[in-house]
């Protein structure tokens, strides 16, 4: 019999011996843990390895160079990993929710659940979180015992980050008390400080990354984020210290980057554990009544929303981007009427599903079905469908 390691977890971490458990039970693994254990399913995933062609702000035939989901959601697992470790938190937990929290985007990233939210809007509309949640519960086909990739209770409260009302109440309905509780009752109000973690670490990764993508795409210039304290502040040090670095632009950019992060981390551990000194939280559901204690300083979140607005201004609303973007949601919208209509473009299992809810006239359902289709789309499949459709290329295809 193997033996698991000792935990080394802080008395308000979430523990893997104690979890809530998963929907349908399993035994425990000898030598893993079921915070492991999920990381680990979420990896082999099918819907984890299409991120790899999911499009972060530029479309995967853009440059090989640029961000992807996959790339996105590596980063995010490296910023929360290196949090969690000096809080004492369980650094397999907020890893698997960091690798899982995009598996339900639409190709061409929030201009692709824009669109796919539009199409779905009198059909209870489209949320990627709670796609992503649809993924590991129903859509993965992997086990034979079980749809979905029966994920533990700590990993599923991570992934749905944010949720409607209304899709909260449906969730409650099946689940009481479950994942979606802190979404209906004050009492409640947060989520496991591992996935309050994680969804930090996702916005710290954010606009790290698109600041690189962003400089090097020719987009945006560095001199246009001097206003942003964060940035130069950065900048600036980065070549006080390192003069030669005004001869190697990409150099002084990495370097840059690297210490907006690090600061941002450190500023990030140093607020939470102070938090948390101040509130001693003695177990994961104590925190469940606390408000958020997993955040930036106040002059560090300042600076983080206007790095944001900067970049909103700057990069996301680009002539070039806003194109890409209208071309995008075109091909989403066109692909959502088509198959619609034609439910048997789709592959014999949404076609069969689309189908039953057809004859059952269930609308919803069907609608439902070729939003599940379109969302697991990679942006070169969704591009190669159009153009068979319509019989013309939108956009390059890669």
């Amino acid at each position: 019999m193997h033996a698991l390691p000792a935990p080394r977890h802080a008395p308000y971490a979430s523990q893997p011996a104690h979890t809530r458990g998963r929907r349908v039970a399993e035994a425990a693994a000898p030598t893993r843990s079921d915070f492991q254990r999920d990381r680990d399913r979420i990896v082999h995933s099918s819907a984890f390895r299409r991120l790899v062609y999911k499009t972060q702000v530029f479309l995967n035939h853009e440059g090989d160079m640029f961000r992807t989901r996959l790339t996105h959601s590596l980063e995010v697992a490296q910023v929360a990993r290196s949090i969690a470790r000096p809080l004492g938190l369980d650094e397999d937990l907020v890893e698997a929710i960091a690798l899982a929290h995009d598996l339900g985007h639409t190709p061409f990233g929030h201009a692709g659940q824009d669109a796919l939210h539009a199409c779905m809007r009198e059909f209870g509309g489209f949320e990627h979180n709670l796609q992503s949640l649809r993924v590991v519960d129903v859509l993965e086909q992997r086990y034979p015992a079980f749809d979905g990739l029966n994920l533990c209770f700590e990993t599923r409260e991570g992934i749905l980050k944010h949720c409607s009302q209304t899709n909260a109440r449906a969730i409650e309905a099946r689940e009481p008390g479950g994942i979606a509780r802190r979404f209906l009752d004050r009492a409640w109000p947060s989520p496991s400080l591992e996935a309050q973690l994680a969804n930090l670490a996702d916005s710290i990764a954010y606009n790290a990354h698109d600041i690189d993508d962003g400089i090097r795409s020719g987009l945006l210039r560095a001199e246009q984020l001097q206003d942003v304290a964060l940035f130069a502040q950065h900048h600036q040090a980065a070549v006080h210290e390192h003069p030669a670095l005004r001869a190697q632009p990409k150099r002084w950019l990495y370097e840059t980057i690297r210490r907006m992060l690090s600061a941002q981390i450190y500023d990030v551990i140093d607020t939470t554990a102070a938090h948390l000194a101040e509130r001693q939280p003695a177990s994961a559901d104590a925190v469940r009544q606390l408000p958020p204690l997993v955040r930036f300083s106040a002059p560090m979140q300042q600076q983080a929303v206007l790095l944001k607005q900067t970049l909103f201004a700057k990069l996301y609303r680009h002539p070039q981007v806003m194109q890409t973007t209208q071309r995008a949601q075109q091909v989403i919208t066109d692909l959502f009427a088509t198959y619609q209509q034609t439910p048997q473009r789709m592959p014999p299992e949404f076609a069969q599903r689309a189908q039953r809810a057809h004859q059952a006239s269930a609308a919803a359902e069907q609608a439902r079905v070729v939003a599940d289709f379109i969302a697991g789309m990679t942006d070169r499949y969704a591009l190669a469908e159009h153009a068979q459709i319509t019989g013309y290329r939108i956009m390059q295809e890669p």
